[in-house]
């Protein structure tokens, strides 16, 4: 593991090395993610009028999570994760590559999107699972913090600024290019993480036998029992389902209570991601300052009152404002959540009990969504983002329990 010292104080992770392969793998995939999360929508569009048939590629990104999340966790602790992480980039990347030539040749149906889309996700699954567990034995556990920021930062400015607006361009070149940019994008990351080498020996792969039910209840047990894990997964959900209630309803709030038009949408949406790299660049400073569950605390609070802000004035400056600060605070408590499931799990389970906290956390989303689907029908366009303040502020309620883990 290599580790640098910055100022003499905080550790940092070297770029050299397996760390910098490892960012590197995650930026690359993420752009490619970019591509084809901004293209699949408007292919699906292309391939049929049915407003459910286009929401179900969005239900894809979330149902193998609830279906096949714990599984991958618990695999991930079987396996080599650098292994399992290439194998799974290098099979996305044959997925994607046919998909890539099913449209170029106009043969691709609705029910073929959805079923890449279900595919990938269930594959992402595990390497999701893999690669959170995999980073505490490339730097050491003192950087995690600073890791994490990087990797979510990088993966923020491709994703948001890099990503997602190059694919009109590529679209100009051929209908089917975002997918073959995606493919590469798999396949250059898959090469990148096959050379980090042999898993770190501190970590020996569970053998293959043996009830996988029985790894999953060991992972959700660890996490039960850690009084600080628990809290803080409770924590994440609820906030997750405000979270998805106010996604869900937030072109309808611009648009229509603001009435800022697509412009307005676009704007907000840029504040948000402007506030998301900052909040990464400076993530872990922040947790160190204060300390990681001063830090959530303060971020919780911070962004319940942008969210009363962004729900109870009605003025398009006051949301770019709004969206900013809560998304600034947002990458701050994602950096602080990883790093304390990371350092406070045991080595040889991490990925059943990252898998454990994701797979639950993940299923506030889509409750969330239909909640605010149907309050801003019921009540206006702008009730989703009071829930939203009212399910975060529950959260950092949430965190209490686990407050007397931390400070004794």
């Amino acid at each position: 593991m290599l580790m640098q010292k910055s100022g003499g104080q905080a550790a940092v992770p070297a770029w050299r090395g397996g760390f910098g392969r490892l960012w590197t793998a995650a930026v690359i995939s993420r752009f490619g993610d970019a591509l084809r999360g901004a293209a699949l929508p408007l292919l699906a569009v292309s391939l049929t009028d049915s407003p459910v048939l286009v929401s179900l590629v969005t239900v894809c990104g979330f149902l193998p999570w609830l279906l096949f999340g714990l599984l991958g966790g618990a695999v991930a602790d079987r396996v080599d994760q650098r292994r399992a992480m290439w194998v799974v980039d290098g099979i996305r990347a044959a997925l994607m590559g046919g998909f890539a030539v099913a449209v170029w040749l106009g043969h691709a149906t609705i029910g073929l999107l959805l079923a890449l889309a279900f595919a990938l996700t269930t594959l992402q699954t595990l390497f999701d699972n893999a690669a959170t567990a995999l980073l505490p034995s490339v730097v050491d556990r003192e950087a995690l913090s600073r890791a994490n920021a990087r990797l979510m930062t990088g993966q923020e400015v491709m994703g948001r600024f890099v990503g997602a607006p190059l694919v009109p361009v590529l679209l100009g070149l051929g209908v089917a290019m975002p997918y073959v940019a995606d493919a590469a994008t798999y396949l250059l990351a898959a090469l990148l993480v096959a050379s980090l080498g042999a898993a770190a020996p501190d970590r020996v792969p569970r053998p293959s036998g043996g009830s996988l039910r029985r790894d999953i209840a060991e992972g959700i047990g660890v996490l039960w029992r850690d009084r600080l894990l628990r809290s803080l997964c409770v924590s994440t959900t609820l906030c997750n389902i405000g979270i998805g209630a106010l996604i869900a309803a937030l072109v309808l709030h611009v648009t229509g209570w603001l009435d800022a038009g697509n412009t307005g949408y676009a704007v907000v949406i840029t504040a948000y991601g402007i506030g998301s790299v900052t909040g990464g660049l400076v993530a872990a400073r922040v947790s160190e300052w204060l300390g990681e569950f001063r830090a959530l605390l303060l971020c919780g609070t911070v962004q319940t009152g942008a969210l009363v802000a962004l729900g109870a004035i009605r003025s398009l400056p006051v949301a770019i404002a709004a969206m900013g600060v809560f998304a600034f605070a947002g990458i701050i408590w994602n950096v602080t959540e990883v790093t304390m499931t990371q350092r406070r799990s045991p080595a040889d389970m991490l990925g059943r009990v990252s898998s454990a906290f994701r797979t639950l956390s993940i299923a506030g989303a889509p409750v969330g969504a239909l909640l605010g689907g149907v309050t801003a029908a019921v009540w206006g366009l702008n009730t989703p983002a009071l829930i939203c303040a009212v399910l975060v502020a529950g959260g950092v309620l949430a965190l209490v329990p686990g407050m007397p883990s931390v400070i004794n």
